[in-house]
């Protein structure tokens, strides 16, 4: 492992010209492209890599892509990043704003630039580190397949294994902090479509129907109830109802009802509890309400919780330490959910994944959050922090005294 006092000279006087980073990071925000259509954007990081001394195995799993640095005998480490946009109209008014109607609202666009920055990073010193270094980045994070994607396009057979793998991701925060902690730092998540069954009627004859949306409406009720009365109050477990569909006309009671759920939760075995309790409410309020047949319930979009191993954590905080000083700062969890651990867990190896502050000082009060229409990272600090974060979390595993 690379020292931490040595690791953190180097990147602060590292020598490398990173101007370009600008006009990368303008140009992927002007022109975000959704999860699974992210051609240009492949392309653009293709177009860089192709500057460094690099093996480059790509279209895995779509527009999956990993970029293997070689440096002679030594450990393998991996880092991450995202390139996929979100369907959101920017408001930001930055003349670099987009345009088409979606939005590198959640920062993808700043975790590119920042591992195509350490890539040059790392590209530039190579007599500070040995073996392998690894930029993989994944399309479609933000549909929760991207990562499954690239696996099931063998990424396990078609790049080497690694011995550990990073991550980062931009959230609000002071601008250019680098926030982390050892274990669970990002929820796990679940998607839940639930349908249940009515009898059609005319509206002026509810008597005669059997009212699916009276059913939804209950559910959505007690729900809470889950939280509020079986889950303990030091333990963190969110439902949301994003979805309920009813009917499409004003004078007729409809003959079915969905409604789509989702949840957040650091615990599994809690998560599996309280999905047993919600599949008996909502048959309770069918059995109550008479519905004609038993509701269906289909889970998707599952998420892991990002549980960060302590013996990968302890050495790359101490870099962090070293290289921020008292801007590197411990996390707070995170309700949001991500698909990076799929990744380790494919090859059984440990991961970390931290976070970087972006929010421009102005805005501190009341900072925007990862998918609103004005969440804008706070350029210079962030791609500095970002950037050298990437270097230093691979540096620890890879760099040389």
């Amino acid at each position: 492992m690379g020292h931490p006092t040595h690791i953190a000279k180097l990147l602060a006087n590292h020598g490398v010209n990173l101007d370009w980073q600008q006009d990368f990071y303008r140009d992927l925000h002007q022109h975000p492209e959704l999860s699974h259509e992210e051609d240009r954007t492949a392309a653009k990081i293709k177009g860089q890599l192709a500057k460094f001394d690099c093996e480059l195995v790509d279209n895995i799993g779509g527009h999956g892509m990993v970029a293997i640095f070689r440096n002679g005998e030594g450990p393998t480490t991996l880092f991450r990043a995202d390139f996929d946009g979100l369907p959101v109209k920017e408001q930001t008014g930055v003349d670099y704003a987009s345009t088409n109607g979606c939005m590198h609202a959640c920062g993808h666009d700043m975790h590119t630039t920042a591992a195509l920055g350490a890539c040059a990073l790392i590209d530039a010193h190579r007599d500070s580190w040995t073996g392998t270094f690894m930029a993989l980045f994944q399309p479609a994070e933000e549909s929760s397949l991207g990562a499954k994607y690239m696996l099931a396009d063998d990424l396990l057979d078609r790049v080497p294994r690694p011995d550990v793998c990073l991550g980062q991701h931009v959230v609000a925060g002071p601008a250019g902090h680098v926030m982390s902690k050892s274990g669970a730092i990002m929820a796990g998540c679940d998607s839940l479509r639930i349908r249940v069954a009515g009898r059609s009627a005319h509206a002026s004859m509810p008597h005669n129907a059997i009212d699916p949306t009276y059913i939804a409406a209950m559910i959505v009720t007690r729900l809470q109830a889950i939280v509020g009365r079986e889950v303990a109050p030091h333990q963190f477990f969110v439902i949301s109802v994003g979805e309920l569909h009813s009917g499409d006309k004003n004078n007729i009671i409809p003959d079915s009802a969905e409604l789509v759920l989702n949840t957040r939760y650091y615990d599994p075995a809690l998560a599996e509890r309280v999905y047993e309790s919600l599949e008996r409410m909502v048959r309770a309020e069918c059995v109550a309400s008479g519905s004609p047949e038993e509701p269906s319930f289909e889970y998707y979009a599952h998420g892991e919780v990002t549980d960060n191993d302590v013996a990968t954590y302890t050495p790359v905080r101490e870099v962090f330490d070293a290289t921020f000083g008292e801007d590197s700062v411990d996390a707070d969890r995170s309700t949001a959910s991500e698909d990076f651990c799929y990744l380790p867990q494919a090859w059984g190896v440990p991961y970390f994944f931290w976070h970087i502050g972006c929010t421009p000082k102005e805005l501190m009060d009341n900072p925007p959050v990862n998918h609103q229409s004005n969440f804008l990272p706070d350029y210079a600090p962030t791609v500095r922090a970002s950037t050298l974060a990437a270097a230093a979390g691979v540096l620890t595993f890879l760099g040389n005294n």
